[in-house]
């Protein structure tokens, strides 16, 4: 049967603690190798990609909505643990608007190679440390037909809770992985014949339509980080430089939405 929880410091339920704090919570994620997994729809995708839940934790009504998750849940000796709002809120420091959590175990990532193998459209979030922007952007690529994501070492987390909802769980759909070094990492990936081009201004920068008409085979779009943009050295490491054409004395694009106008220009 569900485990009731009555105290919001009950170490049963540690993964769930304090969950607002992002520096702990992504220092905890590393340690623990987990993540977490919010609202029906976000855990029904992490779970049919195959990801492996340590426990879940929910109001009482969701174990009729989440009735067979919970039945899988205590077939295979996960625990299922149920509290009331207020005591979930002063646990997690939020208001659990879509009434369910799961914590995950995270998957291995995969080599950026192999992840690549048969692809031919990527994009590259270099350094993004909006969880917001990272989630977005999954959320179009999905949308989009991109085949795959790298993230840089420094880039936010994809699995971060808020990455998962702004991309509507879309983070499980889109095959993903760190590449490092990085741009060192490029070297290996244009021995597979992909091509990178860097989205920046500059006086040799050719347009969208420009790189649309003549797009290599494999191409990989390069995203750099909110207001600096991409680093000196990444963009002359890439094989082109490529940018939106701008009306209205506007020359940039929030990093989402410039991503989007990018991958439907320049999809395969």
């Amino acid at each position: 049967m569900p485990i009731e929880i009555t105290s919001p410091d009950d170490e049963r339920v540690a993964d769930y603690f304090r969950l607002t704090d992002v520096a702990l919570r992504k220092k905890l994620e590393t340690e623990r190798g987990l993540y977490i997994a919010e609202s029906e729809k976000v855990i029904r995708r992490a779970l049919s990609r195959g990801d492996v839940p340590r426990s879940f934790l929910m109001g009482e009504r969701w174990l009729t909505d989440l009735a067979d998750v919970v039945a899988d849940a205590e077939a295979q000796g996960v625990p299922v643990y149920v509290g009331e709002a207020d005591v979930i809120e002063s646990m997690t420091g939020f208001h659990l608007h879509r009434g369910a959590l799961a914590s995950m175990n995270r998957p291995a990532l995969a080599d950026p190679a192999e992840l690549l193998r048969g692809a031919r459209r990527a994009v590259v979030l270099e350094d993004i440390v909006d969880h917001t922007n990272v989630g977005a952007i999954f959320r179009s690529a999905a949308a989009l037909g991109v085949d795959a994501v790298l993230v840089t070492p420094r880039c936010a987390d994809p699995l971060y809770r808020r990455s998962i909802r702004v991309s509507m769980g879309t983070v499980f759909q889109v095959p993903w992985t760190r590449i490092d070094p990085w741009p060192g990492g490029m070297e290996a990936l244009r021995e597979q014949g992909w091509a990178f081009a860097a989205m920046a201004l500059g006086d040799d920068s050719v347009t969208l339509d420009e790189l649309a008409a003549r797009a290599p085979e494999r191409l990989a779009l390069v995203m750099g980080t909110e207001g600096d943009g991409l680093g000196k050295r990444t963009v002359a490491g890439c094989d082109l430089t490529v940018r939106i054409p701008m009306a209205g004395g506007v020359d940039s694009l929030n990093v989402a939405a410039a991503s989007a106008v990018a991958m439907y220009t320049l999809r395969a």
